[in-house]
């Protein structure tokens, strides 16, 4: 060791005839080194440092070897030179004698070099000293701080990774944080195993690195001989110190990782309240053993993965249960529109740290009705919690009765606000609800609050629709305004009607009028086809992300393929009335003939005229007796009766000798297909009649 840093000696001319004091005080013997002579004078306490006795030096340096080994002269002595030859006025280095008993000794020297006026040394003079226990305390000094700095540094990692695992929401989350290289790497383990206890079983759910998975432990029982197992089941830190102490211990398994080169392992219980919730296990390949703080830091470690797996469990464990609650409230299946394709879409709005920010009250709806018409809904309950999807999921089925009644637009609307209103909540909703005649294109359309409606057009152009509204459900009733006016728009043969929520619309830094002008870009230069349009919309609030849900409904009316409906005719019929009764048989009997039913003429009299009778014997009020013809590949003529009556139609028995009670068996017996529709207060009795020859 070169220790070049010294202070020159301030030492007496006449020395060593009379050293310093304090030198022999603090056990420092001195020299003098006459470089002309080459003698090399020490006093005592220097004898007393070498280990010499006086009658045992000759004041010849070369007499020192006896005492320093043949390296450290060599090494000293270059020191020596190169501070002469420098120029330097001193200089200082560690060296190691030999005792008389064997043992080495750490000697320090220090030296200050006289030289004459041409600067040539002539005397060297110095000190020499024990500096064993010096280095001993100092080595000691770099062992504790290489320990201090390796224990901060591991619970600097400890830290690091509790951090990260406090974000962690789900169980894979949990196992990137574990493996990520700022986590357990740091700690110097070469492999990872992780597993979580299920049913009495251990079902692993990482391993690493790729290559090391053993066939077989996928899912291992807690009583069988593995060291996670045992973990486990003994709830108990497994430290397995040695590749010996591995096979030793755990025969089945250490043949399968030996390719692995593994010298150490450490298996770790995941305890959460006293019980066993997994186990972790860390393997090494240059380490053998553990100290006991290793130990200690590694159950720390256990200790916060344990927590966060548990975490993360009841968080996908609720998560489940929310989703399942959101789809349940969500149609399971779309129904298939005659004349229509349509496609929906839902994504539930995400922010960190929340798990009801997954659950919404977006929802959509598409509604059969009768006459071929469709209702499409497409709504947003206040709020992203599982009350705001419970309340959905209400206010959505009793949309859904109000509109299959066959209510209008406007009083399904009034009808839902009211319901909300009424029921016990504090949220509000926004609605749109469009009810779409998809062989004329007609829609009419009621909005409460909500954004309006788009149609992308067989060019490929996409327009927003301004239609009039009224105020969100549940605020209508309150404020007294019941009134929801009816906007209608046309669809032609090709063009496509998008409802969605704001989820879809809104951006960060943009108004919703700015948001409206990306999406109808966005649509117009979309996919043809509906089902890839929506696709590609939620694709883009996918990677937009956010905190909103997005409810989407696309409704693409299709180009026509057959002929137009022949003819469509309607009577009205008064009870008491038999001129009114007389005037509809005969315009039920003109139209069938003057369209081609010759044929099947008196099925569709007599049983029109069943229909007509029946409405007005058994209701109160007229009736409104409705003929036309269904275009499609088979085409039918149809025959309406609506009553103002919500009662039924029922089959009867006739008496012997009455007639009364046939009416529905006569309809079963000669039309294709009937059936009755609500309709609003009342009700429509229909049939129909296939005639291939219709016009």
């Amino acid at each position: 060791m070169v220790d070049r840093g010294v202070s020159a000696l301030s030492l007496p001319d006449d020395w060593p005839a009379h050293p310093d004091p304090i030198l022999a005080l603090n056990r420092m013997g001195s020299f003098d080194w006459d470089l002309d002579s080459g003698l090399f004078h020490m006093d005592s306490q220097a004898h007393e440092v070498f280990d010499l006795r006086p009658d045992e030096y000759d004041d010849h340096p070369e007499t020192l070897a006896v005492r320093v080994p043949r390296s450290e002269a060599y090494r000293l002595d270059a020191v020596v030179a190169q501070a002469m030859k420098d120029g330097s006025e001193n200089y200082g280095a560690y060296f190691r004698i030999r005792r008389r008993d064997g043992t080495l000794r750490w000697t320090h020297t220090q030296g200050y070099i006289r030289r004459d006026d041409t600067g040539r040394p002539r005397r060297i003079i110095g000190i020499v000293r024990d500096a064993t226990q010096e280095l001993g305390d100092s080595e000691a000094r770099r062992e504790q701080a290489a320990q201090d700095a390796a224990r901060r540094e591991q619970t600097n990692v400890v830290q690091l990774t509790t951090a990260a695992l406090a974000h962690a929401r789900t169980v894979q989350d949990v196992i990137d944080v574990v493996k990520d290289t700022h986590g357990l790497t740091h700690l110097g383990a070469t492999s990872l195993v992780m597993g979580l206890v299920e049913a009495g079983r251990i079902r692993l759910i990482a391993e690493g690195p790729a290559g090391s998975f053993v066939p077989g432990t996928l899912v291992t029982r807690i009583d069988e001989p593995y060291p996670m197992s045992e973990a486990v089941r003994t709830l108990t830190p497994c430290f397995i110190e040695s590749p010996e102490e591995f096979a030793a211990r755990y025969p089945l398994l250490w043949p399968h990782i030996t390719g692995l080169k593994i010298t150490a392992a450490a298996y770790l219980p995941l305890i959460v309240q006293a019980r066993p919730i997994g186990a972790m296990g860390l393997l090494y390949s240059d380490r053998r053993g553990f100290s006991t703080e290793d130990r200690n830091v590694l159950l720390a470690l256990g200790s916060s993965i344990a927590q966060s797996l548990q975490r993360a469990t009841f968080y996908e464990q609720e998560k489940d249960l929310a989703t399942g609650l959101q789809q349940a409230m969500l149609p399971r299946t779309i129904p298939s529109v005659r004349g229509a394709d349509v496609a929906v879409r839902y994504r539930a709005g995400t922010a960190a740290g929340s798990l009801d920010r997954d659950i919404g009250g977006d929802w959509y709806d598409l509604i059969p009705l009768p006459g071929g018409r469709v209702g499409a809904v497409i709504g947003d309950v206040q709020g992203h919690d599982t009350h705001a999807a419970a309340v959905m999921g209400q206010l959505r089925i009793v949309l859904r009765a109000y509109a299959a009644e066959g209510h209008t637009p406007a009083t399904v609307m009034a009808r839902a606000s009211v319901f909300l209103n009424e029921l016990d909540t504090d949220r509000f909703a926004t609605c749109l609800y469009a009810e779409a005649d998809l062989s004329t294109g007609v829609v009419q359309v009621v909005r409460a609050g909500h954004i309006d409606p788009l149609i992308r057009s067989t060019d490929g152009s996409c327009r927003r629709v301004a239609v009039p509204g009224g105020l969100p459900l549940g605020l209508s009733a309150e404020f007294g305004s019941l009134e929801y006016p009816v906007g209608t728009l046309e669809l032609d043969p090709g063009d496509t009607l998008l409802l969605c929520t704001d989820g879809l619309v809104e951006q960060p830094g943009a108004d919703l009028d700015e948001g409206v002008q990306v999406l109808t870009a966005l649509i117009a230069s979309g996919p043809q086809d509906v089902r890839d349009l929506a696709d590609c919309l939620i694709e883009v609030a996918e990677e937009r992300g956010g905190d909103d849900d997005v409810a989407l409904l696309l409704l693409r009316r299709r180009a026509l393929d057959t002929a137009q409906p022949g003819g469509r005719l309607q009577q009205h019929v008064a009870p008491g009335d038999p001129e009114a009764l007389t005037q509809a048989r005969h315009m039920i009997g003109a139209a069938v003939r003057a369209w081609g039913a010759k044929e099947r003429a008196d099925e569709i009299e007599l049983v029109a005229d069943e229909m007509i009778t029946n409405a007005l014997m058994h209701t109160e009020g007229s009736a409104i007796v409705t003929l036309r013809v269904l275009g499609g590949s088979d085409r039918r003529l149809r025959v309406e009766v609506e009553d103002s009556s919500s009662a039924l139609p029922r089959r009867r028995e006739a008496g012997e000798s009455g007639v009364s009670g046939r009416g529905l068996l006569l309809v079963e017996l000669l039309t294709d297909a009937w059936g009755v529709e609500a309709r609003g207060g009342g009700k429509c009795v229909w049939c129909e009649f296939v005639v291939p020859g219709l016009d």
